[in-house]
């Protein structure tokens, strides 16, 4: 097999002369912890996030639902909607991750798993909760720097007052705003 590769300017060529490396066929899986409803036993990365065009790598991925089967990975799918029940009706608390493992546990749901390593569990689970607020707070402090950009511009404008402005940006507040105007004018 030849190879040329682009190199400062440069052609180089090598050769591999090994023969082929046996792979076992790989084989991805989703796990889904919805309902299932009309979707797919399949996901595609072209379907599902460029409308099916071709792309140069395509990945398929099985999808594994909730089943009837006596599975752990059945048991971590009933776990996730318990979990989920708890969120909706307890906030992302430690409360709502101590009631899905006893709840799990009283329904026979993982049960050895959770009742040997439970400590690990509600740790590993309160840290996913630090990450997911710590993105979203991120996420605010993205959508506010851009609208206080925004507002900056339509004030430098001087089309719209800052109650018109206000109505465009959410994020700020009015004083924000007037804060921000006298930095604008003090500039100008």
């Amino acid at each position: 097999m030849k190879f040329r590769r682009l190199w400062n300017g440069g052609i180089n060529e090598f050769y591999i002369k090994s023969k082929k490396v046996k792979m076992p066929k790989p084989e991805l899986y989703v796990i889904y912890t919805g309902s299932k409803g009309r979707k797919s036993d399949t996901i595609s990365l072209s379907q599902e996030f460029f409308d099916g065009a071709d792309i140069d790598i395509e990945i398929k991925a099985k999808v594994i639902y909730e089943s009837d089967k006596d599975n752990i990975i059945n048991e971590y799918i009933v776990f996730c909607k318990v979990f989920n029940e708890q969120i909706k009706e307890h906030g992302m608390t430690k409360q709502a991750v101590t009631e899905t493992i006893r709840i799990c546990k009283d329904e026979n749901i993982l049960k050895q798993y959770l009742s040997s390593k439970e400590v690990e569990v509600v740790t590993i689970m309160m840290s996913l909760f630090d990450d997911e607020q710590i993105m979203r707070t991120y996420a605010k402090d993205i959508e506010k720097e851009t609208e206080r950009k925004t507002a900056e511009q339509m004030i430098r404008k001087g089309k719209m007052t800052l109650e018109e402005i206000a109505d465009c940006v959410s994020s700020l507040s009015f004083e924000e705003l007037k804060e921000l105007e006298a930095e604008v004018m003090q500039l100008v």
